[in-house]
């Protein structure tokens, strides 16, 4: 297959298979810029392999917009994995979103929450991790119980601020409108009229999965997030998203979207990075079992 650009036409060369593939494509991407948006050499890579593989088109795949961020960006599923989680979050009171760092699982998430937020389908939103250690001690941490467990919530607070900006989001945390806390503060809790949202899942313990799973209130959505190859339990301890994963699989309502590295949307080297740590795993499973 060969392109040649001349002026503002494109002289498309190969078989007739490759070169009706080739005029998609572009097809696709030249609809995506006609409503404004930028095209990423990710998004190139991921229309061309919609074509080969799944034959579904990027810019219906982006269509949807879930919000408009602090700087004006529209917040759109930028893959078929994002779409399908999409439309679990609408669907769905409790939905699982499965897969490694990158695939928007968290930001997605957020992004449903505050719109349900502004259209008054919930009262407030509530974000919650645990404080998992992983490789420091709290206690060695300076500050109060408070400023000991702040970093742990740094990614949902970045998150927040990227959606709202820091003044709006500052201002809705004074007034309990959105809360960030620690998922050891959900016991004890029924939480009604909310928007929840639990990430880093895959470091919850059974127990604690069960405990959280069970605050559930009337109106109320839940969202787990977690990635299951970046446990950091103590060994031998079963995560609870693992377990969830197993155990409610069946049940009515509950939804397990799974992502990928093609859902990766940060820079490309991320998808390649854990790809080329999931064939390492696999190679070591592999030799094990030779053993």
């Amino acid at each position: 297959m060969r392109i040649t650009a001349r002026g503002n036409e494109l002289l498309l060369e190969g078989t007739v298979e490759a070169t009706l593939s080739a005029q998609a494509v572009i097809e696709d991407l030249i609809a995506i810029l006609g409503r404004g948006e930028a095209i990423t050499l990710r998004d190139v890579g991921y229309a061309i392999n919609l074509e080969l593989g799944q034959g579904g088109r990027l810019n219906e795949i982006s269509s949807s917009v879930i919000f408009v961020n602090a700087r004006g960006r529209a917040v759109r599923p930028k893959t078929f994995g994002q779409l399908q989680y999409l439309q679990a979050l609408e669907k769905d009171s409790i939905v699982f979103a499965i897969g490694p760092a990158g695939t928007g699982k968290t930001y997605m998430a957020m992004a449903q929450a505050v719109r349900a937020l502004r259209s008054h389908q919930v009262e407030r939103i509530i974000l919650t991790r645990p404080a998992v250690e992983a490789g420091e001690k709290l206690g060695f941490l300076p500050g109060d119980l408070q400023e000991k467990v702040d970093p742990y919530l740094r990614p949902l607070y970045d998150a927040l601020y990227d959606l709202l900006g820091a003044e709006v989001a500052a201002r809705a945390m004074e007034r309990g409108t959105i809360e960030v806390a620690p998922l050891a503060y959900m016991r004890g809790r029924t939480l009604e009229d909310a928007y929840i949202i639990l990430d880093e899942a895959q470091n919850t313990s059974s127990e604690q999965m069960k405990m959280f799973l069970t605050r559930l209130g009337n109106g109320s959505r839940m969202v787990i997030t977690g990635d299951i190859t970046q446990v950091d339990l103590p060994r031998g301890k079963v995560s609870g998203l693992a377990e969830a994963k197993e155990v409610l699989a069946t049940v009515e309502g509950i939804s397990f979207v799974e992502l990928s590295e093609q859902d990766v949307v940060r820079h490309p080297l991320v998808g390649q990075i854990i790809s080329a740590y999931a064939q390492n795993r696999a190679q070591r499973e592999a030799a094990a079992e030779g053993e």
